[in-house]
């Protein structure tokens, strides 16, 4: 029997982690599989040894916060991977913790595959180092990435994005709105503030300031945010603006942006999501002050949003830092709900995104090259 480790710290890498262990599974319906993960990894039918829940955060001042309990949480993966000794390690983003796991693991002579590889291209290049010493593959989901691998001759193999299979909405979007008590005829506003607990204390008084001004402009505009699993109310109370028409939503967000006419969005995965529905949006990006100048100079790129860094340029409007207040959030919206142009533009640039992102299947390419890697083992 096939026994495998995963290691995922936040939503989105356990949403990719659940579809990998489905497509395992429908492989191999024997298939142990255990480690760090949430909901969906879980779902799909993965012993959770660790649960990432209050581990995720952006920054590294932020990072400082939750240390004690990311070192709790690595000695008892570690553990687990000597007592219970898998086939194999599969890393899936999350480089900070991920680095240090897989080095602990891979001197227990355990084989590691990173899916969703590190932002190498874009932050902390010299990493790459330490992959080519302690990877057996790498999987990357986005096709330039395939290039940095192949130039340090690591096994790689571009997989494809796996949010192109899971980008679906679950109903149409006038079933979706009425449903919601709200008016198909009438423009809507998607909002995503983030997955982490900081992200959103820094980018929702942001929106929030936003939404009033947005309503000033375009008559009859309605807001709905999608919120994110295991997130305190604390954090959207805000979003409760008086005189506007406002909904709160959780665990739909495909359903919230196909409903959408123009999205505001944090930085991140949701981008690549977004755009994977055709929707055209306004991307924010704010860390604590002490973070962002710290950061800042280990930076390879002047772009955060992923939409543009697989474009190749800049796609859609960033927010940074200083540059994301609630005037300069409103004003683009505006122009999103108002300028036919600017709307098209942008959407037919998007669809260019998406044509780079690969076709259907990337979680079952990615079960494929996992077990092609466990019985490459076990011959050798």
């Amino acid at each position: 029997m096939t026994r495998l480790m995963i290691s995922c710290g936040e939503p989105s890498g356990d949403l990719y982690a659940g579809a990998l262990v489905a497509a395992l599974r429908s492989r191999e319906p024997d298939i142990d599989v255990f480690g760090l993960g949430g909901e969906r990894l879980q779902a799909a039918g993965g012993r959770l040894i660790a649960n990432f829940d209050g581990l995720s955060v952006t920054g590294l001042t932020e990072a400082l916060r939750v240390l004690p309990r990311s070192w709790s949480t690595m000695k008892t993966l570690v553990e687990a991977a000597r007592t219970q000794k898998p086939d194999a390690l599969v890393v899936i983003d999350y480089p900070d913790f991920n680095f240090r796991l897989m080095a602990a693991v891979k001197r227990l002579g355990v084989p590691v595959i990173y899916y969703v590889s590190p932002q190498l291209w874009a932050w902390r290049a010299g990493r790459i180092k330490t992959m080519k010493k302690l990877v057996d593959c790498v999987l990357p989901i986005f096709p330039f990435e395939e290039a940095i691998y192949s130039r340090e001759h690591i096994d790689v193999r571009f997989v494809g994005h796996p949010l192109v299979d899971l980008a679906k909405p679950s109903r149409s979007r006038d079933e979706f709105l009425r449903g919601l008590h709200l008016d198909p005829a009438a423009p809507v506003v998607a909002v995503l503030p983030g997955s982490r607990p900081n992200e959103l204390t820094r980018l929702a008084p942001v929106m929030i300031e936003a939404a009033p001004l947005v309503a000033r402009h375009v008559p009859n505009v309605q807001f709905i945010v999608a919120r994110a699993p295991h997130l305190s109310d604390r954090l959207f109370e805000g979003f409760g603006v008086p005189g506007l028409t406002v909904r709160i939503v959780e665990g739909q967000t495909d359903d919230v942006l196909n409903a959408s006419d123009a999205v505001v969005t944090a930085s991140g995965t949701a981008t690549v999501q977004t755009a994977l529905h055709g929707k055209p949006m306004v991307v924010l990006y704010k860390l604590s002050p002490m973070t962002y100048r710290l950061g800042k100079p280990l930076a390879r790129v002047d772009i955060y949003a992923m939409v543009n860094l697989i474009a190749g340029e800049r796609v859609v409007v960033e927010l940074i830092q200083d540059a994301c207040t609630g005037e300069a959030v409103a004003t683009e919206t505006v122009k999103l709900l108002t300028d036919t142009g600017y709307r098209q533009r942008m959407t037919g640039k998007l669809a260019e995104v998406r044509s780079r992102l690969g076709g259907p299947g990337a979680s079952a390419r990615a079960a494929d090259a996992v077990l092609h890697v466990v019985h490459s083992q076990h011959v050798a």
